[in-house]
């Protein structure tokens, strides 16, 4: 154990040493090229509302699986299945956000 945390020490040592010493180019703040800001923006609004229309007719169809799932008594078998769908509408907003951000 104690050789593992002497060879981490070390390789962090030298990862600074290397990142001080070396001159990390500056890649600047960028920008699109001339006309394509716009479609960029338009293509993934389109995208957007796809994908979250997506997931919300996965949600209903979820939904309406446990409702009928619940006179069976298996309705509780879907709230996984909710879970995921919930994590992909998350996810996706999340990306959005994220490309909004950087694109802006």
């Amino acid at each position: 154990m104690d050789q593992a945390i002497a060879l981490l020490s070390a390789a962090q040592d030298s990862a600074a040493h290397v990142l001080l010493a070396g001159n990390v180019p500056n890649p600047g703040g960028g920008s699109a090229p001339p006309g394509v800001g716009e479609k960029f923006q338009e293509v993934m609004g389109w995208a957007k509302w796809v994908c979250l229309g997506i997931a919300v007719l996965g949600i209903m169809a979820i939904g309406a699986m446990m409702t009928v799932g619940s006179r069976r008594g298996e309705g509780g078998e879907k709230v996984g299945a909710l879970g995921w769908a919930l994590g992909g509408v998350v996810i996706i907003a999340g990306a959005f956000s994220l490309v909004g951000f950087l694109a802006a």
